[in-house]
């Protein structure tokens, strides 16, 4: 009977929950298997199995590892849709913006507020002004209220009150508005877990190197389990391939042409310190090809993001000394003080996954999303956006389920919260009691509540059996040494580069892009995953590595070059 429980109600994600995932990916010809743990994918497999649907998901890398954990960590409706007239999407983006702020996720996903500068008196005020008041109308429409105030028009003396960094010179005036924001990648592995929890079995570090087809058939999967070695079969029912930019990889397998082609544009951001400029807000610029966003980031500032075609190798995307560039050079144009390469803190690269259109330009294509079933068995989604990601993975388990035989239940995804979720705010109204009682700081509790939500006593937990995992890591003041043990044993993270890239995101924010943290980590995770000393040195050593290659390819002037730079340093393996 315990057993059972574990198998299907533990809320724990660590290498035990992977082994008896894999055990059943062996034995079982389950409802629904998913290919790829990006948004979309841990998004499909919590919906399938909240269905009643028996259902497997594997990833061939860390959870979020590839664009899922390289946006702009922004939970929106797209201002920049209302000019392309694309309402539908705006607006269905603006209805799950509220559901998550809300209901779904709101430990991770937090209203912030950005401003507008205008730089033409009359006609832009009036022009921008309709597109936010139209903005604020779609996020009532979804039944409920949209967790974030509306937008306000403001005069120039209060742009600059609210942002006193902004160069006088730049605007006439602006507006401010409300969006959300989210830990993308942290965000991904709660999905993950979560769906684990309700009884999908998931593994990462296990990739598909091929179908079983029956016919024209799909009937399941080719598996290789990265960690150990070990190919084996997966039988499913249904097939469904979430694997965003690597979706046209995928297809090939089958041996069959796609209906439609996806394409990849490079979106890359800078880390800045927030001490250097001052501001109580965002900020929102256009460019002449997209636009920019200033996003306030905890002790730091996120700014981009670029929008270019990037043809090279998927698994890496390079940001080069031009990208960040064009960045500083956008951003400057509104600041009173000039940002510099000196100031930037931290750099990444993420892949939009763009359905392919007659547009060659990728801020052009279409972030539509297209659930279709390419062969009979295999059900392809591919497309979209972050923020509609629950949609996504609901129109991809909807095809799916309609090829089952029997009724399958509508998705429930609209009323299922993430774990930490419930009861979060009444954890939040006694945080100071939580701190005082456990003899940390108020700042450390806060801290814990809006990463882990009311999960955040199982830290607390670990931190009174023992207490110098209250440590903060070297170079990374923010995240504690309790943090580095929970991923290990509850949020699936294998490898350093897991933790300190994706669990936490140590790799952007510090200066030294966790260089310091690494062995000290390391360390961490050998206790609790049974690393031997020449283990935990290589995943050391692979971790600096790839630090060394991103720092030298954002040296380089061009994608070609900053590509081969960054392919120095070899993925992680098991060893």
């Amino acid at each position: 009977m315990a057993k059972a429980r574990s198998v299907t109600r533990s809320s724990q994600l660590g290498p035990a929950e992977r082994e008896l995932a894999l055990g059943a990916l062996r034995t079982k010809e389950l409802d629904i298997l998913v290919v790829g743990g990006g948004i979309v994918g841990t998004g499909s497999a919590l919906d399938a199995v909240t269905r009643g649907l028996s259902t497997g998901m594997v990833e061939a890398r860390d959870w979020a590892s590839g664009t899922s954990s390289r946006s702009s960590k922004l939970v929106h409706g797209g201002i920049r849709y209302l000019e392309q007239l694309d309402f539908r999407l705006v607006r269905e983006a603006l209805i799950e913006r509220g559901l998550l702020l809300q209901r779904i996720a709101p430990h991770l996903v937090k209203p912030v507020r950005f401003l507008y500068p205008l730089t033409k008196p009359v006609f832009e005020r009036v022009y921008i002004g309709a597109g936010m008041l139209l903005y604020d109308l779609f996020s009532y429409t979804g039944g409920r209220p949209p967790g974030v105030p509306h937008h306000r028009h403001l005069t120039k003396r209060q742009m600059l009150r609210a942002m006193p960094s902004l160069d006088a010179n730049a605007f006439v005036g602006g507006l401010a508005y409300y969006d959300a924001q989210v830990d993308d990648a942290r965000y991904v592995a709660n999905l993950a877990r979560t769906a684990s929890f309700y009884g999908a079995h998931v593994a990462s570090r296990v990739r598909v190197e091929g179908f079983i087809k029956v016919g024209q058939r799909v009937v399941g999967v080719h598996a290789h389990d990265l960690e150990t070695g070990e190919k084996f079969d997966i039988r499913a029912r249904q097939v469904v391939n979430a694997t965003g930019v690597w979706t046209d990889d995928t297809q090939a397998m089958v041996g069959e042409r796609g209906q439609f082609k996806v394409r990849a544009s490079k979106g890359v951001h800078l880390v800045v310190p927030r001490d250097r400029f001052q501001s109580k807000l965002g900020l929102l610029l256009r460019t002449e090809k997209s636009v920019l966003f200033v996003i306030p980031w905890g002790r730091h500032w996120l700014i981009g993001t670029t929008d270019t075609d990037w043809n090279l190798d998927k698994a890496h995307p390079a940001a080069t000394a031009a990208d960040i560039d064009y960045i500083l050079e956008h951003v400057n144009r509104v600041l009173a003080v000039d940002l510099t390469r000196e100031d930037v803190e931290g750099v990444y690269a993420g892949l939009r996954p763009l359905l392919a259109g007659e547009s060659d330009q990728t801020s052009k294509l279409s972030r539509e999303h297209i659930v279709a079933h390419s062969v009979p068995g295999l059900v392809v989604v591919a497309g979209g956006k972050w923020t509609t990601y629950r949609i996504m993975a609901k129109d991809a388990i909807d095809e799916a389920a309609a090829a089952l035989d029997g009724k399958v239940p509508e998705s429930t995804t609209d009323d299922i919260a993430l774990l930490g979720a419930e009861g979060y705010q009444a954890a939040w109204n006694k945080r100071s009691k939580i701190a005082r009682a456990f003899g940390v700081h108020k700042v450390r509790i806060e801290h814990l509540l809006n990463r882990y939500g009311v999960m955040t006593d199982e830290l607390l937990d670990l931190i009174v059996e023992r207490p110098e995992l209250t440590e903060p890591l070297p170079g990374a003041d923010d995240y504690i040494a309790a943090e580095v043990v929970y991923a290990a044993t509850h949020e699936g993270a294998m490898h350093l580069e897991d933790v300190l890239a994706r669990r936490t995101r140590i790799s952007i924010e510090a200066w030294d892009r966790g260089v310091s943290a690494a062995p000290v980590a390391a360390a961490l995770m050998a206790g609790e995953l049974g690393w031997d000393e020449a283990k935990t040195q290589y995943e050391v050593d692979r971790y600096l590595a790839r630090v060394a290659a991103e720092r030298a390819s954002q040296e380089q002037p061009d994608d070609a070059s900053a590509d081969r730079v960054r392919l120095e340093a070899p993925d992680v393996i098991a060893g």
